[in-house]
């Protein structure tokens, strides 16, 4: 990009599966939010797949002025050709300005999508469901707050998120606030199934590293409950006496039968088969960084009073750094790429080395008859050899679209 600070987050595509109806639409640009300077950037991917050129850059000033809106974090393609993307803050860093931006299909702002009014307490993520006229978006926290590292003390003081936000599909009414309570403490990433026609999906919460399935009861209204729970572990030579796995990013296959979920600061990453939603269970799951492998200051009390460390594997001789974070799934459901960067801010606290020697890709192999994971020995993307120095890698994105860019209508 011609600016450095952007710090480039998510990302996503000008056009996607909703819309198959217009022969003209063709995923040619990605879509590049910047979290922190408040740039969008559209990316030509089409002229040279293996060299990608700076199409146009969408100015913080012009949203800023037609919207009021910053921090930019999540972008999906509608089926009209508008590409919407959530806001988490003001100019300011004000969770209180958050709310969704509308893209034209060449990339001009047209505005506010949400009704004045029915803007959301805390932004973050969002997926919408068009047969069940539903959008549901989740809850960070103030960028304020997060941009500054992570305090607990500021989730006491009201300044991170515990809500799922229903809105009426097109028509940006906030119809529902859904209070997950203590035990949905920061739900970031939110998938429907992928079958247009199943009213549930599920979202991970993060601090409280639970997983939540949300459904449609039968009044129409929505409801939610935890179905998986990573226990924190009790360890020793940490900044609290408990450490909760951080569930930072999750996704489903695309045929809906495997769940894959990673505990950035526990190490592992873990496969559940959700053929019944209400009932997952744990197929598969391997270690592959995290605070607590052998090596590490940090020990774990088991319950009979021991202490313990994972063995986490070396790839083609490198030790893996940091924790899982991001992942991304081919279309097949055989290939479960990682990378392990969460926010440059938060990276330099809990994985300081990230930023010295930068990030790296890992791939796992995925059993999709009877479920399992297995971490692929001769796969390592090292993001710590880049021309101008360590890079840090976050979210992934497949040109021929992938398991969480598609949206099925």
């Amino acid at each position: 990009m011609p600016y450095i600070g952007d710090e480039l987050h998510h990302s996503g595509w000008n056009a996607c599966s909703s819309c198959y109806g217009d022969q003209s639409a063709s995923r040619r640009y990605l879509v590049l939010p910047s979290i922190i300077s408040g740039r969008i950037y559209a990316i030509d991917t089409q002229k040279a797949p293996k060299a990608p050129t700076l199409h146009k850059v969408v100015e913080p000033a012009d949203i800023l002025h037609k919207t009021g809106l910053a921090y930019p974090h999540t972008a999906h393609c509608l089926a009209s050709g508008e590409i919407m993307v959530s806001c988490l803050g003001d100019k300011d860093g004000k969770a209180e300005g958050n709310g969704f931006l509308l893209l034209d299909s060449d990339f001009n702002v047209k505005g506010r999508w949400e009704k004045p009014g029915h803007s959301p307490l805390f932004g973050y993520d969002f997926w919408y469901q068009p047969r069940h006229k539903t959008m549901i978006s989740t809850s960070w926290g103030a960028p304020a707050a997060f941009t500054t590292g992570f305090n607990l003390q500021h989730v006491s003081d009201g300044l991170y998120g515990r809500h799922l936000h229903v809105y009426s599909w097109p028509g940006g009414e906030l119809k529902q606030t859904l209070d997950l309570g203590n035990t949905g403490l920061l739900p970031l990433e939110i998938r429907f199934l992928h079958d247009p026609s199943k009213d549930t999906g599920f979202v991970g919460c993060a601090l409280t590293s639970n997983m939540v399935r949300f459904f449609k009861t039968p009044d129409g209204s929505w409801s939610h409950e935890v179905v998986i729970s990573v226990k924190p572990l009790k360890v020793q030579n940490w900044i609290l006496p408990e450490m909760p796995g951080l569930i930072t990013d999750f996704l489903m296959s695309l045929d809906d039968r495997y769940l894959y979920l990673v505990n950035w600061l526990h190490g592992d990453v873990r496969q559940y088969n959700i053929e019944d939603p209400k009932n997952p269970v744990l197929t598969g799951q391997v270690w592959v960084g995290g605070l607590i492998q052998k090596g590490s200051s940090v020990l774990v009390e088991a319950d009979d009073g021991t202490t313990y460390q994972v063995d986490i594997p070396e790839i083609k001789g490198n030790r893996l750094r940091g924790g899982p974070q991001m992942i991304q799934l081919s279309l097949d459901g055989k290939r479960l790429y990682i990378t392990n960067s969460l926010f440059s801010t938060w990276d330099r606290q809990f994985y300081p080395d990230l930023l010295v020697k930068g990030s790296h890709m890992l791939q796992i192999d995925v059993d999709t008859e009877k479920g399992g994971l297995v971490v692929n020995p001769n796969f390592f993307v090292d993001f710590g050899s880049e021309p101008d120095g360590p890079s840090l890698a976050h979210e992934m994105r497949y040109p021929g679209g992938d398991c969480t860019s598609d949206i099925w209508i």
